[in-house]
């Protein structure tokens, strides 16, 4: 994270007192020491996400958005309880110092945890690294993903972190809920489609690992000069679920364009020395044991859907004027492309 990632200032619909946030930090992080300054990060669509910085050290804070909220979202408590709990195995996740569950101190939810310094890519090309050095930094993030895909969630006490069996039931239901009920945002053909196409399709047998639910490059922190992850952020849709739905999404960047996310759609793979959606489907397989991926459309086609629910959410908020993020509207009006990308990786 770096000064290019910040906003000039706190957007007025997301701030509060700065003065009562200090005195809670005193009284609950470790060393804390004040005065106490507040940015905000342009990301962090659905919780907004804060640097704060003291004279001698400096933290993120990242909280539940203020104004009326859709059940199950914005769930900074669980992302806080699985960062710490991978902290514990060596994971590269950010050190998480505290959490706050009493609205009473700055309007909403919020937990605090480490500033990790690196390179974040919001591009899926890797602009400004070298051309031999691609295929590593994308190797990296599968390992990353593969490890995380191991870890002895159970041994962990995340063996309650989800609900058993159902993985796709339950998603699908969920995601269509929202999508439905937020009559703000109105409806798109394709989504409806997807809404009766999916749980039709679903491929039997259970497979659950940890998945972390939003695995991308730009949610992650990469070695400053290094092509090695040493942070991944954004756990608000971690679950325990079926690890290659969770792998599929990773996947989804070579379906889509480059447009509100990073994606490859339309890139030259070969020129810019960039593995092929089959490469890293051999490098995941080799990592966890399997001779292939069986159903690997309907995953992606699940992906696109739920991320196609997600920006549908984000529009609603737009409309409601709690959106996130200066990004939110331009992010939002992309969520037609992919609904049309999922119903078309259905299809086939």
């Amino acid at each position: 994270m770096n000064t290019e990632d910040l906003l000039p200032q706190v957007r007025s619909e997301h701030g509060f007192d700065t003065h009562a946030l200090e005195q809670w930090l005193r009284e609950h992080v470790d060393g804390f020491a004040g005065p106490l300054t507040v940015e905000q990060f342009k990301g962090g669509q659905s919780n907004p996400t804060f640097r704060l910085s003291t004279p001698d050290r400096r933290y993120v804070l990242r909280r539940k958005p203020p104004g009326p909220l859709l059940k199950g979202a914005h769930a900074v408590e669980r992302e806080a309880r699985v960062m710490a709990a991978l902290g514990t195995t060596g994971f590269p996740v950010p050190h998480v110092y505290a959490l706050c569950t009493d609205d009473s101190v700055i309007g909403t939810a919020f937990f605090v945890m480490q500033l990790v310094v690196g390179r974040i890519f919001w591009d899926a090309t890797f602009p400004g690294v070298e051309r031999a050095s691609r295929p590593a930094y994308f190797d990296a993030m599968n390992a990353t993903l593969a490890q995380l895909h191991r870890v002895d969630f159970a041994g962990l006490g995340l063996g309650d972190f989800g609900a058993p069996g159902n993985y796709f039931g339950r998603q699908i239901a969920r995601w269509s809920r929202q999508y439905v009920e937020d009559e703000a945002a109105g409806r798109n053909a394709d989504m409806d489609r997807l809404v009766e196409w999916l749980p039709q399709h679903i491929p039997a047998g259970e497979e659950v690992s940890l998945i972390h639910g939003d695995f991308r490059c730009d949610n992650l922190v990469f070695h400053p000069s290094e092509p090695r992850v040493i942070g991944v952020l954004d756990w608000e849709l971690s679950t325990l679920g079926q690890p290659l739905a969770d792998f599929a999404y990773h996947l989804m960047m070579y379906r889509v364009p480059p447009a509100g996310v990073a994606g490859l759609l339309g890139a030259d793979l070969r020129e810019l020395n960039i593995p092929t959606e089959a490469e890293s489907v051999a490098a995941y397989c080799r990592r966890t044991g399997r001779p292939e991926i069986e159903h690997l459309n309907f995953y992606i086609a699940f992906n696109l859907f739920r991320f196609a629910a997600i920006l549908h959410g984000i529009q609603g908020r737009v409309l409601r004027g709690t959106a996130a993020s200066d990004r939110a509207r331009e992010l939002s009006n992309t969520m037609p492309l992919y609904a049309s990308s999922a119903w078309k990786a259905a299809r086939s």
